[in-house]
């Protein structure tokens, strides 16, 4: 998970709608890509950021660029009270 730093970035992505394109469950894409269902659940509600590990396997799973899936926040960053 990531560190809470107080600095708040946030990374978006449409997992969801591809799966929903490829007519998959998070339990077919979380076996598809060696992972649990609650590690696919967690990155959809962007809860948990995953690695670039992790998000290149589901991006080449799909077929298409890590970009197409994932989409950072560029925004400048929040500062979050502690």
């Amino acid at each position: 998970m990531q560190k809470n730093t107080g600095i708040l970035r946030q990374m978006k992505n449409k997992i969801k709608i591809f799966r929903a394109m490829h007519n998959l469950t998070q339990e077919d894409l979380a076996r598809a890509i060696g992972v649990n269902r609650q590690t696919i659940l967690a990155i959809e509600k962007e809860k948990y950021i995953p690695s670039l590990d992790l998000a290149f396997k589901i991006s080449r799973y799909f077929g298409v660029n890590i970009e197409e899936v994932f989409v950072f926040d560029e925004r400048p960053p929040t500062i979050t009270p502690q």
